[in-house]
């Protein structure tokens, strides 16, 4: 387990990383801060956007830029973008700079939380199924090779999962 006080957490795309993230910040007392919000902020456009203007490529420098930032303060919670973790560079930092809180989600819980979502350019399309086990198939075991903790969704609303994750990283994250 690193000892960092620095929290990020990976993971698919509807896993909670955000809301979650949030309740834990609030918990610990830490600043939160959202990657791709912050990307959005800086750039001053949308995450699809940048994917249209800049191709994914263009999306992922900004963010291995952002993330290396970020991850250099002291005491944060971050959620990082599902996709952060694809790059060999990004998994180095973050498993260097602080403790890594996988959020696990299987794929009918994905479905159902993003059955709204027409934002998120990775599950654009008709076959959203296709693509999220593609991406699962191609990023869960990039989640868990960085992870200091695994936490699993059980198909469960917010109110229930934080204070699950909170137990969990009670008994294990050792803030220094």
């Amino acid at each position: 387990m690193n000892p960092s006080p620095n929290l990020f957490l990976v993971g698919p795309t509807g896993a909670g990383k955000t809301t979650i993230g949030q309740r834990l910040a609030a918990h610990y007392g830490l600043p939160f801060v959202d990657l791709d919000v912050e990307i959005e902020a800086r750039c001053g456009t949308t995450i699809a956007a940048i994917f249209e203007n800049e191709g994914e490529a263009g999306f992922r420098a900004r963010e291995r830029a952002h993330l290396d930032e970020f991850s250099l303060r002291n005491g944060i919670v971050l959620a990082t973008g599902a996709g952060a973790v694809v790059a060999p560079e990004n998994r180095e930092i973050l498993m260097s700079r602080g403790t890594v809180f996988m959020l696990g989600v299987d794929v009918e819980e994905q479905l159902d939380r993003l059955q709204h979502d027409r934002v998120r350019p990775m599950i654009a399309g008709d076959d959203r199924r296709g693509r999220l086990e593609h991406l699962a198939h191609d990023r869960n075991h990039l989640y868990e090779e960085i992870a200091d903790l695994i936490f699993r969704g059980r198909h469960e609303g917010v109110d229930d999962a934080a204070p699950r994750a909170i137990a969990l990283l009670d008994r294990h994250w050792k803030r220094h």
